[in-house]
């Protein structure tokens, strides 16, 4: 699995396209074994590394029933969005809201407080966009110059779904110095595997799961490869560089939850979970085992756990650290001098609770 998947990609029951949603109900988890260390590192060192960048929208919750050592859901039924399931859910991004600052999470899932867009955050939106759209080319015209040639009309997109980009830039010369850290990622990504041998199964792909607890697991993974041989390998692209230690192992955290809720989904832990830092060209590569999933697990349903009682509580504190550079409410973070406004009274259902697509700020 350490090359490149070079041949068209079979897909599993229930994951026609990259619209469809894979989703597997409750099944009480086996017992575990001891864990190996299982990184594998591939990275070209680099200085100047940048924190990552959750990339994680929202998705509509269906239910098809399947689940870790069940039968296989028919191929010819596709999930339809629009099915909300109820019930408490919880995503990487807002797993890692809440590890990285309770404050944090209370901010955007229980006041929803507006954040403004950044040209980092919308740089990594913009450099997904376009390595999902290069895959609708044919194998042979997935050239750089093809995914340069896309910027603008995804650029163009993005500014009609969202006017308020319109005021992301003060003038022309910021906004040309961005579109080239664009342009010099797109490149770069090129250095580190070539799309032309590549069938992605899907893009943009929902997993949804639901714990034994009744804990629901959902997430977009960027890229699904699988092999010809059933493997899988999840792929996912961040647009900083290699993150220092404290912000690697939630970038880990985040790939784990995916390998978890797909394993919950079909049933088969996912053979290689790869980071692509577009920002400085690094990969790295992870290989997961069922231990290492239950072990995530059961830190999953602890923080959950956690979860319920700040909400019980109403506790919501502040962890200042290198991540307050990157927060949008320092002027109502205690940590900063400021006053946190009152906890609603009826908070949003946390099944409604929209993923932001993020960009390259770890928050």
């Amino acid at each position: 699995m350490d090359g490149q998947l070079s041949e068209a990609s079979p897909t599993l029951p229930g994951m026609g396209d990259k619209s469809a949603i894979v989703t597997a109900e409750a099944e009480t988890p086996g017992a575990a074994r001891q864990p190996p260390a299982g990184l594998a590192d591939a990275r070209g060192a680099s200085p100047g590394a940048e924190p990552p960048d959750p990339h994680e929208p929202q998705a509509p919750s269906v239910t098809d029933g399947a689940g870790p050592g069940a039968e296989p859901s028919d191929p010819h039924v596709t999930a339809e969005r629009g099915t909300a399931a109820s019930g408490p859910s919880l995503s990487p991004s807002r797993a890692g809201d809440f590890l990285t600052c309770p404050l944090l999470y209370r901010y955007r899932v229980i006041d929803r407080l507006p954040e403004p867009p950044s040209p980092a955050a919308v740089r990594g939106t913009l450099v997904h966009s376009v390595l999902e759209r290069l895959f609708d080319a044919a194998a042979p015209d997935r050239t750089p110059e093809a995914a340069r040639a896309l910027v603008e009309p995804e650029w163009s997109r993005l500014r009609e779904a969202e006017p308020d980009l319109a005021g992301l830039f003060d003038d022309d010369a910021q906004r040309a110095a961005w579109l080239d850290e664009v342009m010099g990622m797109l490149d770069r990504y090129f250095t580190l595997e070539d799309p032309r041998r590549i069938e992605p199964a899907h893009r943009e792909l929902c997993v949804e799961a639901e714990l034994a607890s009744g804990l629901r697991l959902r997430g977009y993974i960027d890229r699904l490869d699988i092999a010809p041989d059933g493997r899988m390998r999840i792929v996912d692209y961040k647009t900083g560089g290699a993150p220092p230690a404290e912000f690697e192992q939630r970038a880990l955290f985040q790939m784990r939850f995916y390998a978890l809720t797909l394993w919950r989904a079909q049933g088969q832990v996912p053979k290689l979970l790869q980071l692509m830092y577009l920002g400085n060209g690094e990969i790295v590569r992870y290989e997961p085992d069922e231990a290492d999933l239950l072990a995530t697990e059961r830190k999953i349903e602890a923080l959950w756990v956690a979860i319920e009682r700040a909400m019980v509580n109403r506790d919501w504190r502040p962890r200042p650290g290198r991540i307050c550079d990157w927060c949008a409410h320092q002027a109502i973070c205690p940590a900063f001098g400021g006053t946190p406004p009152p906890v609603p009274d009826a908070p949003v259902r946390r099944d409604e609770i929209p993923e932001p697509r993020d960009g390259d700020s770890p928050v």
